[in-house]
């Protein structure tokens, strides 16, 4: 691709029930701006643009947008939003970061804690982290589900995942039957940049608050991580709530890219 060149987003769309192997998916692409300058004034355009989007949305008051995103730690959850996102009226917009459901948030469907904190109509919503969470990290470290006192027998089997795919499906659809838009972005980094990036924050006495032992614990699980996420990715992708997979390595690349598939 060359610079300055036009994104074509559907170019990261996961394709509904697609086969995946994020080992072969690139992490890295073709720099999409020559310059810091020119970085900065194509991000500025498209936050003015979304910034105008946004202000329609709230005006007609009948639809809402629900933006997703999902990661592996340090691969830019936190810096796309910040950036993509700086122009927004903050009375528009609220972000939302799920940590580890409470004990209210366990007695109650997987889906509960999520659906509360939806955009109104005439709202943008985003997750940092989501639902999905549910069949990603609880899916690694299935220890997780002892904690929400599940009535079924089958708990960790295929047919459990495959249930929770569906239901997350289902969900999906109804929101967007009901005037949500939702777009759903995983920002893919490779292994090695991680670790970079994880030294970094070690390194830098302003970014050492980031970091976590439990962050180099989750490292050692990278590949059943990578496995899991292909097996969620190929389940819930959809036509009408797609997932799109962002090269990472290069964080002003992926920011430009999400700015682009959010407008």
């Amino acid at each position: 691709m060359k610079k300055n060149a036009p994104i074509n987003c559907a170019d990261y769309i996961i394709a509904p029930s697609a086969k995946l192997d994020l080992h072969q998916q690139a992490t890295l692409g073709e720099p999409l701006y020559d310059s810091s300058a020119d970085y900065r004034k194509q991000l500025a355009a498209s936050t003015d643009n979304l910034k105008t989007l946004q202000e329609l949305l709230y005006a007609d008051n009948r639809y809402s947008l629900l933006i997703i995103f999902q990661a592996m730690d340090a691969a830019g959850k936190d810096g796309a939003i910040r950036h993509v996102m700086s122009g927004i009226n903050p009375q528009g917009c609220r972000v939302h970061s799920f940590k580890h459901p409470s004990a209210t948030e366990l007695d109650h469907d997987f889906l509960w804690r999520s659906h509360c904190a939806l955009p109104e109509r005439g709202q943008i919503g985003i997750f940092n982290r989501s639902y999905y969470e549910e069949v990603l990290i609880v899916k690694v470290q299935p220890q997780l589900l002892e904690a929400q006192n599940l009535p079924c027998k089958n708990v960790n089997s295929k047919g459990f995942w495959r249930d929770r795919y569906r239901s997350i499906v289902d969900s999906e659809a109804h929101l967007v039957r009901n005037g949500t838009r939702i777009i759903k972005f995983f920002l893919h980094i490779s292994k090695e940049e991680q670790c970079r990036r994880f030294l970094d924050r070690i390194d830098t006495a302003d970014k050492q608050w980031k970091f976590s032992p439990a962050d180099v614990e989750q490292r050692q699980h990278w590949d059943t991580y990578m496995s899991a996420y292909a097996e969620c990715l190929s389940n819930t992708s959809t036509a009408l709530a797609p997932w799109y997979v962002i090269p990472a390595d290069d964080k002003k690349n992926a920011r430009l890219i999400v700015s682009q598939v959010v407008l």
